[in-house]
């Protein structure tokens, strides 16, 4: 799914930001909410309610810490119209500490494609359906789903020869937990 961020907006929603909150599938998010799309933000721990690493909004954090080996972050809710409205911050050639003053929301995951356009994930033997977050050349988000068993390597690979024109990528989720859904009209 391809989205314009000047025609729709992002909005990061996690069970502990709600007094009574409980984990949701994308379906259920989308209606429950009024929304057009909905997929994982990133990984979560056991408890299905914590991130693994940086998640936070302006009015709710749900993981305060920044994991050192993960090196994107998506940032959106922008605090300024001097930047761009979504940005897939890679810590290898952003500035981070610079970047994470300009947006309210910031979600952290693993880096699949790098801000030089290279798929930085070894290959591995295991194989799951993966839930990926995308920019294009035109700084459109690209929410990706691969329903199919493939290597996360395999699918960075695909995503890279397909014409979607995809510049950076973060993983956020793998397994029967990786969803995305999309209600349009009747659809």
């Amino acid at each position: 799914l391809r989205i314009d961020p000047q025609r729709y907006y992002l909005r990061l929603l996690n069970a502990s930001a709600f007094k009574e909150g409980r984990p949701l599938s994308a379906r259920q998010w989308s209606r429950q909410y009024g929304l057009v799309a909905a997929i994982n933000a990133s990984m979560y721990q056991a408890d299905f309610r914590s991130s693994v690493s940086l998640m936070r909004t302006k009015a709710h954090i749900n993981n305060p810490r920044l994991k050192k080996k993960d090196m994107s972050i998506l940032a959106f809710d922008r605090k300024n119209a001097d930047v761009p409205l979504v940005k897939l911050i890679d810590r290898e050639c952003d500035d981070f500490n610079d970047w994470k003053k300009k947006y309210s929301t910031l979600v952290q995951s693993i880096r699949m494609i790098s801000c030089t356009g290279q798929n930085v994930w070894t290959q591995q033997p295991q194989k799951w359906s993966t839930a990926a977050i995308g920019i294009d050349n035109r700084q459109r988000v690209l929410f990706i789903h691969v329903g199919s068993p493939y290597s996360t390597h395999d699918v960075i690979n695909f995503l890279m020869q397909l014409p979607i024109n995809i510049t950076r990528a973060m993983y956020v989720e793998g397994g029967p937990q990786a969803q995305l859904y999309i209600n349009s009209g009747k659809h």
